[in-house]
């Protein structure tokens, strides 16, 4: 008796513990169903979906294409534009030149590319670009540098004039001409200067922004507040913004479009006109453009570009994950010194995610198949062009 009561108190004891650790002898009955009464299986859970990574469709050819922007003319489209969409798979354009014939004629010529690379949700690898959409970029600053005019745009003023607005009109007016843009088929806007001119006085000897009336202010919490109005005012019409030129062009005595080996003696890594970029970047999603200058106290032996100093600086300011291009390479005087595939090259191998090719795209050819050529038989450079695709991809998927 005694032992027929030990071995069921064992039995009782391990029931219980089964039973606590959830380890049950068999798993429950089905439960009978309401109407016939025979049993219904548990359902199976709903599998989650595996995040589709929207680079590893791609080919080498198609992301290495992704790191260039190429510029078409604002009133026709360019066929050396075209052919880079189709022939190199090209994954970005910039509107060229000027025009004053309105929304409707720049609509037009946009869609012209955008309907040779359609964009998929998620890129499956068809079309020229794999699905991931065109970035369509223009210089829409105001005063003189507005590309578009006519029916549909604003006659937007001088940057230097927006910034007589409180900070809350200002991104109000910037949202209005953010909506005329996309109205147009344009995503991207080389906009604002964030250059700091080195004063109201000497702002003629800075040809390239004080002379023309593209500064926003003579210091860096004016700048700062009024480029960052004006960038959200462009976001949140669907517009990304491009600060620039890092790491300033505001102290310079020659424009880099026009004159070659142009000498920075005034900016240091701590200058304002660096670490601006911190809290303009971090308001919001953008992108910077690195300028074609040398800049004697950060480093000497390169234009700014070409520099993987100076272009860590600018990754510093905007993060791992944000879009760093370069200013235009293609015809600028300043990059004529370097034959244009070593251009492309020099400026990626820096640090560049997207190279800028606007206002000579015959010269695009060379630079592409330089690039991969180089991500071809480079395993190290090819993981650059790797790094920047997916930079470039993510930021279009985002902005979407």
């Amino acid at each position: 008796m005694g032992a027929m009561r030990r071995r069921t108190t064992l039995a009782f004891l391990i029931a219980a513990v089964l039973t606590a650790t959830g380890c049950a002898a068999s798993p429950p009955a089905p439960t009978p169903s309401a109407t016939t009464g025979s049993a219904t299986p548990t359902p199976s859970p709903t599998p989650t979906p595996t995040p589709t990574d929207p680079v590893a469709a791609l080919s080498l050819e198609q992301r290495v294409g992704q790191l260039f922007m190429v510029g078409t003319d604002v009133s026709s489209a360019t066929p050396a534009t075209l052919a880079a969409i189709t022939d190199r798979h090209a994954g970005s354009i910039f509107l060229h030149g000027r025009t004053t014939a309105g929304t409707a004629a720049v609509a037009s010529v946009v869609a012209q590319f955008t309907s040779l690379a359609p964009a998929s949700p998620v890129p499956d690898g068809a079309g020229p670009t794999g699905g991931v959409r065109l970035w369509v970029a223009t210089d829409q600053e105001g005063g003189e540098v507005q590309v578009l005019r006519g029916p549909g745009f604003s006659d937007m003023p001088y940057a230097i004039r927006q910034a007589d607005l409180p900070d809350d009109q200002l991104r109000a007016q910037a949202g209005q001409w953010g909506s005329e843009l996309a109205a147009a088929g344009v995503d991207m806007n080389l906009a604002p200067v964030a250059d700091i001119v080195t004063s109201q006085a000497t702002r003629f000897d800075n040809p390239p922004i004080g002379a023309l009336g593209r500064q926003y202010g003579y210091d860096g919490p004016t700048v700062q507040a009024k480029a960052g109005a004006f960038a959200a005012g462009m976001r949140g019409a669907g517009i990304l913004p491009v600060f620039k030129h890092f790491p300033g062009l505001g102290h310079v005595t020659a424009n880099t479009d026009t004159t070659a080996n142009v000498v920075d003696t005034t900016v240091t890594p701590q200058s304002p006109d660096v670490t601006i970029y911190g809290a303009l970047t971090g308001a919001g999603p953008s992108a910077i453009m690195v300028s074609t200058a040398f800049y004697q106290n950060i480093d000497a032996s390169a234009p700014a570009v070409f520099s993987p100093t100076v272009v860590a600086l600018a990754r510093r300011e905007i993060g791992p994950d944000g879009v760093i291009m370069s200013d235009d390479l293609s015809a600028a005087a300043a990059a004529k010194p370097w034959a244009p595939a070593d251009r492309a090259i020099l400026a990626l191998s820096a640090g560049v995610d997207l190279v800028l090719v606007s206002a000579d795209p015959t010269v695009f050819a060379p630079m592409y198949d330089a690039v991969l050529a180089k991500a071809q038989s480079d395993p190290a450079f090819a993981k650059i062009v790797d790094a920047a695709a997916t930079r470039i991809v993510h930021a279009k998927l985002a902005s979407r």
